[in-house]
């Protein structure tokens, strides 16, 4: 059932949009089976495979956690060929890949926002950009950097977007530099049901952002039992893991939150000049990820996150909308998951343009398609520009229209001969019509409607002002901002802690950190 169209005002706005959020989570059709497009053969994936276990145990990778590095030389690891450069046996390899779950639970704080990946009808969710520090104001599309107000409209508008599943926190100005993680994660997991994705920036701050995870589930038993948050951890490529990044991989098994393994080869900068070698070289540091997650905190499900990026030659501007890195993505999503059966996150959304434009929605929608048709599980990028330096709210409207599309798109048509309505279709009289057919009528509301993208002739067109999918998404945009609450959906008590809790981090971590450049 489709929802109703939106209403700009009073309580009205939040009821439709409930319902419209449900649809999300809704699984498709039993009996449908899925469209599927992917550059590698089974003996190409298995060729890539062997790549990779070679990259992990003949060269190996980089440990910059002293704890971490010993216990890889405990169960097995050898020394590398530089310092803290360790080569991991095929055997521990396969070992952990093989002990590491293949669903995981990514929790709401209400039951009808849990996701389990992955779905049973083999469809993806999506996520909002993360990581941009401008914003694009939907009331006039001026840019400013992105504030705590900015992540109160951010969250106003995810909530009411049905293809969401979870939001991610960005960074914001207007705060100490390196609590700015705290501020905005605090901010955003006390503006939203829906599950939240934690991105650490420094290692000091990852166990405040798992206790204020911990408060807003309502206690640390409470986040095991259904993790609201997955946090991101983050391989330093080529083929390096920072202390921060494996701090995160113990506090994420400690807390039992889920891991988002992520990472992010820059073809030509980071990475080689080439489509194959960038899945590699993103493959083997999410593996290696993965066995570190098996051997510092065993039974954590782990996300593979490989986020595409190329170097323009001619610039050296990173792309990620570009043909070369869609490729990437298709490939890398197809190795993580046939290769090793993981559950599987990329860009699915995004663009390399820094405005909502006609160049934006033509790479976004090549993007989406092209990982969804992979299998990913996760499209991430909803609402980012300038290569997911910059979040627009209208913009994040308009790829919820696409990323319903898409999510109806790869549903392969039935060739059931009722679907057909073979019967009637044989037996149609000369200029005769199926208006009236009984399989029409049962089956007319299963149309995906749109919501936003328009589809008036040209005499309502010219009637609205030559009104464009821009302007009803920055309709919707602004009529979600106006209708969220204003004291968030934590109750005083959980805001109240949440906030002592960053003073603390303020306090604590901007002055060590303003005594050790002291001291520098």
């Amino acid at each position: 059932m489709e929802s109703q169209p939106i209403e700009k005002h009073g309580k009205r706005t939040r009821t439709v949009r409930a319902a419209h959020v449900a649809d999300a989570f809704r699984q498709e059709p039993a009996g449908f089976s899925r469209a599927s497009f992917g550059y590698l053969a089974d003996s190409e994936v298995e060729f890539l495979k062997a790549r990779v276990e070679d990259v992990l145990a003949d060269y190996g990778v980089v440990i910059m956690h002293p704890e971490a590095y010993q216990k890889f030389i405990a169960a097995g690891a050898k020394p590398g060929t530089d310092a803290n450069r360790i080569r991991m046996p095929r055997e521990l390899i396969r070992e952990a890949m093989a002990a590491t779950p293949k669903s995981v639970r990514l929790g709401g704080k209400a039951a009808r926002f849990n996701i389990d990946l992955p779905r049973a009808d083999r469809g993806f969710i999506m996520r909002t950009g993360t990581g941009g520090h401008g914003y694009v104001n939907p009331r006039d599309a001026s840019y400013r950097k992105t504030d705590l107000t900015a992540v109160n409209e951010m969250a106003a508008v995810a909530n009411t977007l049905d293809e969401v599943g979870f939001i991610a926190h960005p960074f914001v100005h207007g705060v100490p530099e390196v609590t700015a993680d705290i501020h905005s994660f605090g901010r955003m997991v006390s503006r939203t049901q829906k599950h939240c994705w934690m991105q650490p920036y420094q290692w000091e701050n990852v166990e405040y952002l798992m206790k204020i995870a911990a408060i807003a589930a309502g206690g640390e038993d409470a986040l095991r039992a259904n993790p609201i948050t997955s946090c991101i951890t983050c391989s330093f490529t080529p083929l390096e893991f920072k202390f921060m990044d494996t701090h995160v991989i113990i506090q994420a098994g400690k807390y039992g939150v889920p891991l988002h393994a992520c990472s992010l080869p820059s073809s030509g900068g980071t990475a080689p000049l080439s489509v194959a070698a960038m899945a590699i070289m993103a493959a083997a540091e999410i593996v290696g990820m993965t066995v570190m997650a098996h051997i510092l905190s065993p039974g954590t499900p782990v996300i593979a996150t490989p986020l595409m990026f190329t170097l323009d030659m001619r610039t050296g501007s990173a792309l990620q909308s570009c043909v070369e890195s869609m490729q990437a993505a298709n490939m890398s999503v197809q190795l993580m998951k046939r290769g090793w059966g993981m559950v599987a996150h990329t860009y699915g959304s995004g663009s390399d343009t820094p405005d909502v434009d006609v160049q934006g929605m033509a790479e976004r929608a090549m993007l989406t398609q092209t990982v969804a048709l992979a299998g990913a599980d996760i499209l991430g990028g909803v609402g980012q520009l300038e290569c997911a330096t910059v979040f627009s709210p209208v913009q994040a409207v308009l790829d919820n229209e696409i990323g319903a599309m898409m999510r109806r798109f790869i549903r392969k048509p039935s060739l059931e001969l009722e679907a057909l309505n073979w019967d009637a279709m044989m037996q149609i009289r000369a200029g005769g019509h199926f208006l009236d057919s009984a399989h029409t009528i049962a089956t007319c509301r299963d149309q995906l409607q749109r919501k936003v993208f328009a589809r008036e002739g040209r005499g309502e067109y010219e009637k609205s002002g030559r009104r464009t999918a821009f302007d009803t998404a920055r309709d919707a945009a602004l009529a979600a901002i106006a209708a969220a609450p204003d004291e968030g959906v934590l109750s005083e008590e959980q805001n109240r802690e949440i906030a002592a809790l960053t003073a603390h981090a303020d306090v604590r971590i901007v002055e060590a950190y303003a005594g050790a450049v002291a001291v520098i």
